[in-house]
């Protein structure tokens, strides 16, 4: 197995959609200009969605616009539909995420259409972004568990991202929506992916509600996934799962990886600086457990 793992701070999307505090886009702006100095090669920095759905990402071409993008150093967005990738590509987006959900209830909640007339409108996205030589990212969302339909059958999950494969991304990022996965179900999952031959074009998105982001990230890693989504500090929730915590920390991850003697780009110390402008603009704690215990006092970094 690789020695070295890769981070996608998805912080500036992510992190920030469930924030019911109205950030400004140049406090947006400053925040990924900071994660840019870190280090990350990959960052999630804003989303071309409805500002009445998502109001915190109504200025993603502001955002998208604005930030000084550094060499070495992909910048993403969410789109859900056509219209948010003209938007994208208007604002000079080299790198796009499409994201379906394994449920019909969950994909209803989250895009007003079922799991079927999702991927027919996904296709549409996706065909149009690989003509304008976009490169396309997809996102399956309750890998393990959904909020309205219970417990979902792995072999679902497998067969679904077979599917985003087959249309055109290049990767698919497993998202571990509630984070109630136990390592024991992210081991048999690996395991069914490893078996379709498709492991190695996952990355995992794990949420730490029940306080298993870690343990589960270290089956996914020893599985041989490579890659893997963080948010700064802590940052996150989706608003169509009620009660999910924040993604694993940014920070978290950094230390784990680098005391595992694993490579790692991005630098923990300018990380913690990154979340600490974050914080005191959001005016609360963050909950990252290396954040805290580096030194930062709540609420001003």
């Amino acid at each position: 197995m690789s020695d070295s793992v890769e981070l996608v701070e998805v912080g500036p999307r992510d992190g920030l959609q469930n924030e019911s505090v109205l950030l400004s886009a140049e406090t947006k702006i400053r925040f990924v200009n900071a994660l840019s100095r870190v280090g990350h090669t990959r960052i999630e920095a804003t989303a071309f969605v409805s500002p009445a759905r998502v109001p915190q990402m109504a200025d993603a071409f502001e955002v998208m616009t604005g930030i000084h993008r550094r060499e070495g150093v992909r910048y993403s967005a969410l789109v859900p539909n056509e219209k948010g990738l003209e938007r994208a590509l208007d604002a000079g987006t080299e790198e796009i995420a499409v994201f379906t959900a394994t449920s019909d209830t969950f994909n209803r909640k989250n895009t007003g259409v079922g799991l079927e007339d999702s991927f027919k409108r996904l296709a549409g996205v996706v065909t149009e972004a690989l003509t304008r030589k976009v490169l396309v990212r997809g996102y399956l969302s309750t890998i393990l568990h959904c909020p309205y339909e219970g417990r979902i059958d792995p072999t679902l999950t497998v067969r679904l991202t077979e599917r985003l494969l087959d249309l055109g991304c290049y990767e698919v990022s497993l998202g571990e929506t509630l984070g109630r996965a136990v390592p024991g179900q992210i081991r048999s999952l690996c395991a069914d992916l490893t078996s379709a031959g498709i492991l190695g074009r996952c990355a995992g998105h794990f949420h730490d509600t029940y306080g298993l982001g870690i343990a589960n990230i270290l089956e996914a890693l020893n599985a041989g996934i490579r890659t893997f989504d963080a948010s700064a500090g802590g940052l996150g929730g989706c608003p169509y799962a009620p009660g999910a915590a924040g993604n694993v920390a940014t920070e978290d991850l950094l230390y784990l990886f680098q005391e595992e003697g694993m490579a790692v780009a991005p630098e923990l110390a300018r990380q913690v600086a990154a979340t600490a402008l974050i914080e005191s603009a959001l005016a609360r704690p963050l909950p990252g457990k290396t954040y805290r215990a580096m030194g930062c006092d709540e609420g001003d970094g």
